[in-house]
C-alpha cells in the first residue's frame, strides 16, 4: 500500500502518525549516548551521592568530588569488584551502572592503567533507565 493510498483511507492517517511516532521513539530509546565522569564500583556509588548531613554542623557530604578520590586499589577490591562497574556522570552527578561486557572492559581498564585514583573516563553507549550498554570505555588525561 503507497503513502498516498494510505492516507486516503480513513484510519490512513492516524496510522501513518502512530506508525512514525512509533519509530522515532525507537530510535530515540536506544541511541548512542557519550556521557563524561568518574569510573566507580556499584558497592561505593551510594557514598559518592550528595547527602546533607545535620550532626556536627550542617554540610555536604559525597558527591563528586568524593567519587574523583575514589582510588584504583578500592575498586580492584573483590567485593567491589563483584558489585560491577559504573560512571558518576558530570553533567546529572548520576551513578550509571555497566552492562557484564562494560563490566569486563571496566575491570581491564583499571588493571592496566598506573593511576592510582583520578579514574575520569569517556564512556559511549545506550542508556536505559540507569544503566549503560558499554560501546567504547577510554580513560581521560
Amino acid at each position: 500500500m503507497t503513502i498516498r493510498r494510505l492516507l486516503e483511507w480513513p484510519l490512513g492517517l492516524s496510522l501513518a502518525a502512530f506508525a512514525c511516532s512509533a519509530l522515532i521513539g525507537t530510535s530515540a530509546a536506544f541511541s548512542v549516548n557519550t556521557v563524561q565522569g568518574v569510573l566507580i564500583d556499584k558497592e561505593c556509588s551510594s557514598r559518592a551521592e550528595t547527602r546533607v548531613v545535620s550532626e556536627p554542623s550542617p554540610h555536604l557530604e559525597g558527591g563528586m568530588l568524593w567519587a574523583y578520590t575514589h582510588t584504583r586499589q578500592c575498586l580492584l577490591m573483590p567485593s567491589c569488584q563483584r558489585s560491577g562497574y559504573g560512571v558518576f556522570t558530570y553533567d546529572t552527578s548520576k551513578f550509571l551502572s555497566f552492562d557484564a561486557a562494560g563490566n569486563q572492559k571496566a575491570l581491564a581498564l583499571i588493571e592496566t592503567s598506573k593511576k592510582q585514583d583520578d579514574m575520569r573516563v569517556e564512556v559511549t553507549g545506550e542508556i536505559q533507565g540507569d544503566k549503560i550498554k558499554v560501546n567504547t570505555l577510554k580513560l581521560l588525561p
